[in-house]
């Protein structure tokens, strides 16, 4: 495939869209992108995106994964982008608690193991990667490797602490603003002065394929989070990093991270890649938030990454 011409803003060719429904009939709206018939499968993943988030923003890294002979697929989470709303406001982000989601991706992934060839790999972006970490703890599935971009193990609760920060979204949620926005703009700048763009990437056209995704789809765009989405948000976080927890993974991850993330905690990643038995961490110096869709020189390192790690830790089976 000519990635150098890739069209970003079109579903490639045998990408499905479909819809797929949770044990309790909640809607999602399903993609599926099949190894080529005439290549040896390398093996299946799942890819979830973050808050907010939808696949399509990650379409170039796909079609890289897709050539290299992976079975791709995933859904969009519950509460967003193709999967419906939570609320009658459809710009709020909102969720009761975290495990909502982490019951969907159960669900998900059990008839993908037990029907797709391995190896078996879950990778997934920020909020992705939280609810990946928290099925990696709670259901200890026989997955063969992780793939984390900027994983939201925690987020960036500056300028105050996250002790603080916790319980100023528990007060406000529980004086009536559950279902209200947390902030205006869907990613809350942590810099007085700092844009959108600036957290997310150095890259201006793949930042610009978001708002043409958005504009002929609007269905995908969703706003800020609620106040009870913060509040799950922290107490999952809590959990995750309990005494003890982290150290029951025994699944090989890598996570691709960035030390200038001013969206998700970068010592919530240092301190994870300290504690989980088997891990790599790579940490870039300079990137933004959205590793995946940086400017060539960044993203292609990244790239090399995850192909290197799968390549030693899930391995083709022959």
């Amino acid at each position: 495939m000519d990635f150098d011409n890739l069209d970003r803003r079109a579903h490639p060719q045998g990408l499905t869209i479909d819809r797929w429904h949770a044990p309790d009939g909640w809607d999602h709206r399903r993609w599926r992108w099949p190894a080529e018939p005439t290549k040896s499968a390398r093996g299946s993943m799942i890819f979830q995106a973050g808050r907010g988030d939808f696949f399509e923003k990650y379409l170039e890294s796909l079609a890289q994964w897709h050539a290299d002979g992976w079975n791709l697929c995933g859904f969009d989470w519950r509460g967003q982008s193709g999967s419906g709303r939570f609320l009658a406001n459809p710009k709020v982000g909102h969720v009761e608690g975290f495990e909502a989601w982490t019951a969907d991706l159960q669900a998900f992934a059990e008839p993908w193991l037990a029907e797709m060839p391995g190896p078996h790999v879950l990778a997934g972006h920020s909020m992705g990667g939280h609810l990946i970490m928290r099925y990696l703890i709670e259901q200890q599935p026989p997955i063969d490797a992780v793939v984390l971009s900027a994983p939201m193990l925690k987020v960036v609760s500056k300028p105050f602490s996250e002790k603080l920060a916790a319980f100023i979204a528990r007060f406000l949620a529980g004086i009536g603003l559950a279902k209200v926005k947390a902030w205006p703009g869907n990613e809350r700048p942590s810099v007085p002065g700092s844009s959108r763009q600036k957290l997310l990437t150095h890259d201006f056209d793949r930042y610009a394929d978001e708002d043409w995704w958005t504009a002929n789809h609007p269905e995908l765009k969703l706003g800020p989070p609620s106040w009870r989405w913060l509040v799950s948000a922290y107490a999952s976080s809590a959990a995750m990093f309990a005494e003890g927890v982290l150290e029951k993974i025994d699944v090989p991850v890598l996570m691709v991270a960035t030390a200038q993330d001013r969206l998700v905690s970068a010592d919530a990643i240092r301190e994870a890649a300290e504690r989980l038995p088997d891990v790599r961490l790579y940490m870039h110096e300079i990137a933004a938030h959205e590793l995946l869709r940086e400017r060539d020189d960044i993203r292609d390192e990244v790239m090399r990454e995850i192909v290197d790690f799968l390549e030693a830790r899930a391995p083709a089976r022959r």
